[in-house]
């Protein structure tokens, strides 16, 4: 039977088989591993018609699976009319090759299936640019086991500029054309990211920044057009979305902050990928507060909150403050199930975007942030400074208001945070007849007196997720 070639590698609609082994030292069950390789494999459009499981110590070098069980995926591959074999795992070139031949199927593995659903997405230009930049550097070093087209090019081919001429390998001349086209890519891309960390920069000057982290499919979108104008494709299916996306988020009395919806994490999110999105994920890495958002109602819960501590340790996202958000609670129907995650996770707060449960102590917690702890004082501020007066008439309890020839003086109750936004825009403000920073040492408590129930210390953010993988 003839099989499709490598270079096509779409699986919309083929009929797929999925294979995962057990191997030595694995915590995560094949149950909920197979549940997400099919959740992978119908985003990508493909009908599964088939699964096959080993466990071993090791994989084999040659075929990852062992001989025996080789043959039982060719079987089954030819009794379901299969034509693509999907694994949970990354393949060596060779393996996909070998396996390719002794199947006559087409193999693909994890890191190529989430490439594709990556590349089906991709609707900005800067996504595109990153998907395409992390499918060449997947492809590479997969060059002489993808393409079968490796006889020598004889003189007077049509082989183009900047080739070595008669004699050389078409394995060369694609690996030219692809170092080519990444150096082009990354420059590309390079210029973009250049311009976002200026807008970065700027509003986190201007206003506080919150983003929305989690797994894939967690639900970051639907919250993220609950609390917002909305605007994010929010739909049940995994990576729905690819490019962050920024909307100011009212929290009531003129409080405001600047929420942004981020690409969700996977377990073993390919290392290209991971890279390539890295300007994507740099507004994660420069949030001032972090919402991670869990998918209570899934029973691999523990296991995604962990692979979301991880990524973004990896892209440097550690220091600051975080709230736990446990997710689409709606569907946790039992009390028993829903006062376990109560005691496993005491600081998270119990959320649905879809029933508003949980919405307004989300929004409380979120504004005593951006607030921080609050005091009565006296203003001074030049007359002059017109975005600086807008901001304390707009954003704080005005308790009173006088004027003398060139100041404007206020009785206020403002916050901390606030008073570090008030001072981007000038106006040489006094506080109590002090200078900003003689009166925020003496006024205001430090981080560690404010009482913040539901942020959570990264350190006790793993400890919750060691004591969610406790065996009971």
């Amino acid at each position: 039977m003839g099989y499709q070639k490598r270079e096509d590698l779409n699986v919309v609609s083929e009929r797929a088989i999925l294979v995962a082994l057990t191997l030595l030292g694995e915590r995560i069950s094949l149950d909920e591993r197979f549940a997400e390789l099919s959740a992978l494999t119908e985003s990508a459009g493909g009908q599964i018609v088939g699964h096959l499981t080993q466990k071993r110590r090791l994989p084999r070098g040659r075929t990852f699976v062992g001989k025996g069980k080789l043959d039982e995926l060719r079987d089954l591959a030819e009794s379901t009319d299969a034509s693509v074999i999907i694994f949970d795992h990354d393949l060596t070139p060779a393996q996909i090759q070998n396996i390719e031949e002794a199947t006559e199927r087409k193999i693909i593995d994890r890191s190529e299936l989430i490439l594709d659903i990556f590349s089906s997405r991709a609707s900005t230009v800067e996504a595109r640019l990153q998907v395409e930049i992390a499918q060449l550097e997947y492809t590479y070093p997969r060059l002489r086991a993808m393409w079968d087209h490796l006889g020598q090019v004889t003189g007077g081919a049509p082989v183009g500029i900047g080739t070595r001429g008669p004699g050389e390998q078409q394995l060369e001349i694609d690996r030219r054309l692809v170092q080519r086209r990444l150096k082009q890519l990354r420059r590309d891309l390079e210029a973009m990211q250049q311009r976002s960390v200026r807008e970065v920069a700027k509003r986190n000057i201007d206003h506080v920044t919150v983003g929305l982290v989690g797994y894939t499919n967690a639900g970051k979108s639907t919250i993220f057009n609950t609390l917002t104008s909305g605007g994010a494709w929010a739909h049940d299916q995994l990576f729905a979305t690819l490019s962050t996306r920024i909307e100011r988020w009212e929290l009531g009395g003129g409080v405001g902050a600047m929420l942004s919806d981020t690409v969700g994490f996977v377990r073993k999110l390919p290392h290209h990928l991971v890279a390539s999105f890295r300007s994507t994920l740099e507004e994660t890495v420069n949030c001032q507060l972090l919402l991670i958002v869990v998918d209570a109602a899934d029973l691999s819960a523990a296991h995604q909150l962990q692979t979301v501590e991880r990524t973004l340790d990896d892209i440097g996202a550690t220091e600051q403050p975080r709230i736990l958000i446990l997710n689409k609670i709606d569907k946790v129907k039992e009390l028993s199930d829903r006062l376990v995650l109560t005691s496993l996770y005491p600081e998270a707060i119990q959320l649905s975007a879809t029933t508003q449960e949980g919405i307004d102590a989300l929004e409380s917690e979120v504004r005593g942030f951006v607030v921080g702890p609050i005091c009565e004082v006296a203003l001074s501020i030049d007359t002059s400074a017109g975005k600086a007066v807008d901001f304390i008439e707009k954003r704080t309890e005005v308790l009173g208001r006088d004027w003398d020839r060139t100041r404007s003086l206020y009785r206020v109750k403002i916050g901390e945070r606030q008073v570090h936004q008030l001072l981007s825009h000038g106006g040489g403000l006094l506080i109590n007849d002090l200078k900003p920073a003689d009166a925020i040492e003496k006024l205001w408590p430090s981080v560690e007196d404010q009482d913040a129930s539901c942020l959570v210390p990264l350190h006790r953010l793993h400890t919750l997720t060691d004591e969610r993988n406790e065996p009971s």
